[in-house]
């Protein structure tokens, strides 16, 4: 069976990495860290994966993170947390006189010239901002990181169990939808026509897994994270096949 005709063709070269570390894990019988994974990743990987000889978890730093590290390994082997090898920060910066976003916090992060599989969920709370790191690149990023946006700022490694809570929760709703095109599924998701969604793709302020999507035609699936500028986030959970009116049942979390 081929498993490629089970995804997108743009992701083959992910599902060859997955591949590659299931191997190693069969052929070494050792654990496989993964970079930092999002939502769409973590579900190709548990696809692939399943729960033969070779097992996996993901943790991100707290419950219900959107961002998660992937152990692989051999069902002899016991996970824990520091098998993750995760590190928190907390930003120390002029909170009276700043306020700072999370699209600043990534672009500081990003301009250091690190993947952003290095880098977890970012989570603001009130004036409060924390980001999850690789334990691999923390000493490079607490000598090199400064500044976010115009604010100079200071970084603390704090432990795991001090982290803030995220302020965005996930309200969630079931819908229909006639496909699984991104057009489609923007307007049962946002309640928009689906022309409107359609202007919105076309514009460029339409984001699939980060990824900025100008195609309405493009398939969506479960685990996928839609992001629409002036709309805000949606996420798809689970797609419960069709109806009787042959529509697909989407069971989905809009951001409150």
């Amino acid at each position: 069976m081929n498993i490629y005709q089970h995804f997108r063709p743009e992701e083959r070269e992910f599902i060859d990495q997955v591949l590659s570390w299931r191997d190693y894990v069969e052929q070494t019988y050792a654990p496989k860290l993964t970079d930092f994974l999002d939502p769409r990743e973590q579900q190709i990987v548990q696809t692939i994966i399943g729960n033969k000889d070779v097992k996996c978890s993901f943790f991100g730093g707290f419950e219900g993170a959107e961002r998660q590290r992937a152990l692989l390994y051999p069902d002899y082997f016991e996970v824990s947390e520091e098998e993750f090898q995760l590190c928190l920060f907390d930003l120390n910066y002029a909170k009276k006189f700043v306020s700072i976003e999370h699209r600043q916090v990534l672009g500081s992060l990003m301009s250091l010239g690190l993947k952003r599989g290095k880098f977890g969920d970012i989570v603001i709370n009130s004036h409060q901002v924390q980001f999850y790191a690789a334990s691999e690149i923390s000493d490079y990023v607490r000598l090199q990181l400064d500044s976010v946006g115009k604010a100079g700022i200071s970084l603390k490694e704090i432990p795991l169990n001090q982290a803030i809570q995220p302020e965005v929760n996930w309200r969630e709703l079931t819908t229909t939808a006639s496909s699984l095109r991104l057009d489609t599924l923007m307007s049962a998701l946002y309640n928009i026509s689906r022309q409107k969604s359609q202007t919105y793709i076309q514009h460029g302020v339409v984001k699939v897994n980060w990824t900025t999507i100008e195609n309405p035609a493009f398939e969506c699936g479960e685990g996928d994270i839609l992001s629409v500028r002036g709309l805000g986030r949606a996420k798809i959970v689970t797609i419960e096949g069709k109806t009787k009116k042959d529509k697909y049942r989407v069971i989905a979390g809009r951001q409150k």
